[in-house]
């Protein structure tokens, strides 16, 4: 008996196989000359030689009752490969293991297939998620349920006018006096830092469990998909109807 894995793997080119032939055939019957036959003969009213015409015989090149046949082979092929894949399906199932222990316990292997792929999507998600900026130091800040990095000081200055003595004064001239701004510290910042993002060792360490359990659906649905088959024939009953015995001449 057949695997389901190997069904499903033919079921591509049987569909592909049956749309091609199928066409070939609406094509065929489409064609109403090779449908048509003739046979045509003389016969003169005297026996005189000279009278006398060759026969015109043109004979049937397609029969409906042999395009009925071919259609209904091809369709039999794809009906009762897909029903065999169908059925079998109702009782492909297998267990998720991960280190050992039963993730999920016997799950269809229609459904491991869905998981598989929608795990791609949850992956997707993982690698877009932010993480911190590795040029500063983090610590859980349970206050606000955020990273945070330590207070960090800074100085405030203030700009603030100094009158520079460019030349005293003397008996004949006045002092000579500029003025200038210098920074003048007047404090200090202290900033902290706070962040909603996630340490790089949390992505890593959820996409390396994320692909562990990738791999463990992956395994489930080759050990499913490995169930022999009772191979179906459904198409037989349906075109023993459709097309009876009477049909085909």
């Amino acid at each position: 008996m057949p695997k389901l894995n190997q069904v499903i793997a033919a079921e591509k080119d049987v569909k592909s196989d049956a749309l091609r032939q199928t066409t070939a055939i609406y094509h065929t019957i489409q064609k109403t000359d090779p449908l048509r036959g003739i046979s045509r003969t003389y016969q003169p009213f005297r026996d005189d030689p000279s009278e006398q015409l060759p026969s015109e015989t043109t004979k049937v090149q397609t029969r409906v009752s042999e395009s009925i046949e071919e259609f209904e082979q091809t369709m039999s092929n794809l009906f009762d490969l897909v029903a065999t894949k169908d059925w079998a399906n109702t009782e492909a199932k297998a267990d998720v293991v991960l280190d050992g222990k039963v993730l999920l316990s016997g799950v269809p292997a229609t459904y491991l297939l869905f998981l598989e792929k929608q795990l791609l999507e949850v992956r997707t998600f993982v690698e877009a998620l932010p993480v911190l900026d590795p040029s500063e130091t983090w610590h859980y800040d349970p206050n606000t349920d955020t990273y945070a990095t330590d207070p960090a000081r800074t100085m405030k200055t203030k700009k603030e006018p100094r009158n520079w003595v460019k030349a005293e004064a003397t008996e004949k001239h006045p002092a000579q006096v500029e003025m200038f701004y210098e920074d003048v510290n007047v404090g200090t910042w202290t900033t902290i830092k706070y962040s909603g993002a996630i340490q790089q060792k949390e992505k890593t360490d959820l996409l390396e469990r994320l692909a562990a359990v990738r791999q463990a659906v992956k395994y489930a649905r080759e050990e499913a998909n490995g169930l022999e088959v009772k191979q179906q024939h459904v198409a037989k009953p349906i075109f023993d109807y459709l097309f009876p015995e009477r049909t085909r001449g």
